[in-house]
């Protein structure tokens, strides 16, 4: 529609739409213009018979790399969201897609469009990148936005361990994404680092399966702990982050099973209290537990003995970035777009 501004979470059936609405016969016009009314995160890629074609949001919420693999004979392009792919197939980082921007390449040549910001946007920011790539998301081998993702989860343990020290025996990684900070927890405390759980890798993510049930039977089949390193052992368990709760009760509790003397939960990122809009298919507000309890009742719900989450300053500090860059708007409620009206993503999803 003529002046509206649809609300993009990632949804491709939006822009087909609006190109096909569109009356340019010139793609990569009737994309700038389809692009121009959607508010939101998103990161396309499109292909065309002669041409491939690159987009990305103006606020950058999303990462979107470019590559290319050249030989002798010739010079391929590559498109990816993030550059562990480029490592996989021997392509070269070029850069990233920035922010804003259309690339288009054709055999002839590559040619860059900036997109404008919707006119009804009432968002000041210049750049929202989600934060969450790098506390979660992301591989830990991947750069994204410029910043290797290893690293800043190694220093969100280093903070975490200044923040929320605790005597303790051993340092036990949620593997694999709390790898790296269970780490720089350990190097900055000096309490060993041990893999008292082992993941079985053939088993998806936890956090985002439709039911309890399936998340549940998920842990037990995902994780495996190792009784000859727990046993009577005071133990810090370090986790990226806690969404509902009801996982880290079940890693707890197979933690103690093992013969854990003392279980303490450290968290490598802030509280998660609100869902994302940007095309995460993150729990409801009223399903974070964060959101609606105290610190003392998550402790007690998940059966640690103490439980301590990196506060948002630390996450800044240890980005050496701070909210103007990115956003945070699950650990701090400020979304970067106008989200009016909106208190859940049912509700959200029903405006759109």
């Amino acid at each position: 529609r003529e002046g509206s501004i649809f609300h993009g979470n990632n949804d491709t059936e939006v822009l087909l739409h609006l190109l096909a609405k569109n009356p340019s016969t010139h793609l990569r016009t009737a994309l700038k213009e389809s692009l121009e009314c959607l508010e939101g995160a998103y990161s396309f890629v499109i292909l065309a018979h002669d041409r491939l074609i690159a987009a990305r949001d103006p606020l950058g919420f999303r990462p979107l790399v470019l590559g290319r693999i050249e030989n002798s004979s010739s010079l391929s392009y590559v498109v990816a969201s993030e550059t562990c792919a480029l490592d996989l197939i021997g392509a070269e980082f070029i850069r990233e897609i920035e922010p804003g921007e259309i690339l288009e390449i054709n055999a002839k040549e590559t040619v860059s469009e900036k997109i404008k910001s919707p006119s009804k946007t009432n968002s000041a920011r210049k750049s929202a990148q989600c934060v969450f790539e790098h506390v979660y998301f992301a591989r830990p081998d991947s750069v994204v936005f410029n910043r290797s993702v290893y690293s800043s989860r190694k220093k969100f343990g280093q903070q975490l361990a200044q923040e929320a020290s605790v005597d303790a025996d051993i340092v036990v990684p949620v593997p694999d994404s709390g790898v790296p900070a269970a780490l720089g927890y350990s190097q900055e405390s000096g309490i060993p680092f041990e893999f008292g759980l082992i993941r079985n890798h053939y088993v998806g993510r936890t956090f985002i399966q439709p039911t309890q049930a399936v998340r549940d039977m998920g842990v037990k089949i995902k994780l495996n702990p190792q009784p000859e390193i727990l046993k009577g052992k005071r133990v810090v368990v370090i986790d990226d982050s806690l969404v509902r709760g009801t996982t880290s009760q079940k890693i707890i509790q197979l933690l103690r099973t093992a013969g854990a003397k003392e279980v303490h939960l450290r968290i490598a990122s802030p509280p998660t209290v609100g869902p994302c809009f940007y095309g995460v298919d993150t729990p409801q507000k009223s399903e974070l537990i964060a959101s609606n309890q105290s610190l003392e009742n998550i402790r007690k719900f998940i059966g640690a003995d103490s439980l301590a989450y990196l506060s948002e300053k630390g996450m800044w500090r240890a980005m050496d970035a701070g909210p103007e860059t990115f956003c945070a708007a699950c650990f701090n409620g400020d979304y970067p777009t106008n989200l009016k009206g909106v208190d859940s993503k049912k509700s959200f999803e029903k405006q759109i």
